[in-house]
């Protein structure tokens, strides 16, 4: 079953999540949750979304970035982004620590926002402590397109939105970023913007 994804607008998307207890992420209720937002996430398509997206005000992400997305790619564009494969996995009440300035910017898109990207400053390297679909602690390293992942799925668990970070004169539908933006490198699309 494909869950309804909540667009901008809905105040929920602009609220704090309330964190969910290690007991109460092991009972049926949340495990079914986590099957469907993973299911959810994958019909998108999309690498994250996170329980606000459905509705639901819980401290809950799932992730996944898939290699057969992936081949569809330039390889210019996945080293430029450090994007690599990440298998599917959950964060529950996510801490979040930057190890970098919030400097890289690449065009980012938002299953509630659709039809839109906009180039947005993220840390390349991140720490996250959470919970996982088990309810054990667990401590994330990650760099690259993987960080950006999660510091936009946790954004949203404290009612925060990628176009609230953004560069605001990079907004674009997807079909102008198709036509005047996607073989542009950051750099010059920056510049182009200026």
């Amino acid at each position: 079953m494909i869950l309804k994804i909540v667009t901008a607008g809905d105040p929920i998307l602009r609220a704090p999540s309330k964190p969910v207890s290690a007991g109460k992420i092991r009972q049926p209720e949340i495990q079914s949750l986590i099957d469907l937002m993973r299911e959810t996430m994958r019909e998108a398509p999309g690498v994250g979304l996170a329980a606000p997206q459905i509705g639901r005000s819980l401290q809950l992400a799932v992730i996944e970035d898939r290699e057969e997305t992936l081949r569809e790619l330039p390889p210019a564009q996945l080293a430029e982004r450090e994007r690599k494969p990440v298998p599917f996995h959950v964060i529950v009440n996510p801490k979040l620590k930057l190890e970098s300035a919030p400097e890289l910017e690449f065009y980012e898109g938002c299953l509630s926002l659709p039809g839109l990207l906009a180039l947005t400053p993220r840390a390349r390297q991140v720490t996250v402590e959470c919970l996982d679909h088990r309810g054990e602690p667990r401590i994330i390293r990650a760099s690259g397109w993987y960080a950006r992942i999660l510091q936009h799925e946790i954004d949203h668990l404290h009612g925060a939105l990628y176009i609230d970070r953004m560069r605001s004169r990079s907004l674009t539908s997807v079909d102008n970023y198709m036509r005047h933006w996607k073989d542009k490198s950051v750099a010059q699309a920056q510049k182009l913007l200026e």
